[in-house]
């Protein structure tokens, strides 16, 4: 799997949305995916994905976070028939944040909630398009102004870090402060992400429906990115933790994916046994739970 793995919380529709996702988006799959007994959640499923030839993991685990804007999925298109295309498939069922049309920044964008409420961004660009799906983070509320800070933060821990482009708001503005990120690309261990600010008055924050899997090859690479990002140490439990902007991030051993994809359900058992009891993940105590 990809060093970073967008991981999307649903209640129980994991499985079906990824079989909706694979069904919208060329060159793609499910890869894998695994059931977990005996959880806080009761039973849950593990379905990970790959949407054009990136890795995405889906989970079904109860109705306890929901997804919302704070963080999208921004589709970069060449042609408008493209996007139009995504478009019907995406928002049918779903909500409409900013409708279907012409902008400044681009000659076809919309951006809409598809029917499980995951958040998505539309849109042609010209160019080379070298990553097809782009996590946007969208820092509001009192987070807002902190998106700079933030690349800059996650650049540092980060050791394969990369900036982009930045555009800044103006002078004139009703709710956005002058110098605050209009829109901002980093790239961060292969993989590129969006940032925005935005002064409105939002009723939503970052929560847990949209974390990050960090796959680790050693313990120590896991104690590292642990020291780091942890900032809310009552959000630490099974390898998940919150950093100090409220983004949720999961450390874990990339052997771990191995190990759920071995089918062998004695063998989960043990494993998933092992984690619920761990904040921070510890390699030879789950492979040892692993070989039994």
């Amino acid at each position: 799997m990809n060093r970073i793995v967008p991981h999307l919380w649903y209640d129980k529709e994991a499985r079906e949305a990824a079989e909706f996702y694979v069904s919208i988006f060329p060159d793609s799959m499910i890869t894998g995916g695994a059931v977990l007994e005996d959880t806080p959640s009761g039973t849950a499923e593990t379905v990970t994905v790959s949407l054009t030839g990136q890795d995405f993991m889906l989970l079904s685990a109860g109705p306890y976070f929901q997804f919302n804007p704070s963080i999208s999925l921004r589709v970069d298109c060449s042609k408008a028939d493209e996007v139009d295309t995504l478009w019907g498939r995406l928002s049918d069922g779903g909500s409409i944040l900013m409708e279907l049309d012409t902008y400044p920044f681009s000659a076809r964008y919309g951006w809409c909630a598809d029917k499980y409420g995951l958040s998505w961004q539309i849109m042609q660009v010209e160019g080379e398009i070298k990553q097809k799906i782009t996590p946007t983070l969208l820092f509001v509320g009192e987070q807002y102004g902190r998106a700079e800070e933030a690349i800059s933060f996650y650049s540092e821990v980060f050791k394969d870090s990369k900036p982009g482009d930045i555009t800044r708001y103006g002078e004139g503005l009703e709710f956005d402060k002058p110098g605050t990120v209009m829109y901002a690309s980093f790239s961060l261990e292969g993989m590129d992400f969006a940032a925005m600010d935005s002064g409105y008055a939002h009723e939503f924050q970052f929560n847990e429906a949209i974390s990050f899997i960090v796959n680790c090859d050693t313990q120590e690479e896991i104690d590292y990115y642990w020291d780091r990002l942890s900032f809310v140490p009552e959000a630490e439990q099974c390898g998940w933790l919150k950093d100090k902007f409220g983004v949720s991030w999961q450390i874990v051993p990339a052997s771990m994916d191995e190990m759920m994809k071995t089918g062998d359900s004695e063998k989960i058992r043990r494993v998933t046994e092992a984690f619920l009891k761990m904040k921070k993940f510890d390699i030879a105590l789950l492979e040892k739970a692993f070989e039994g």
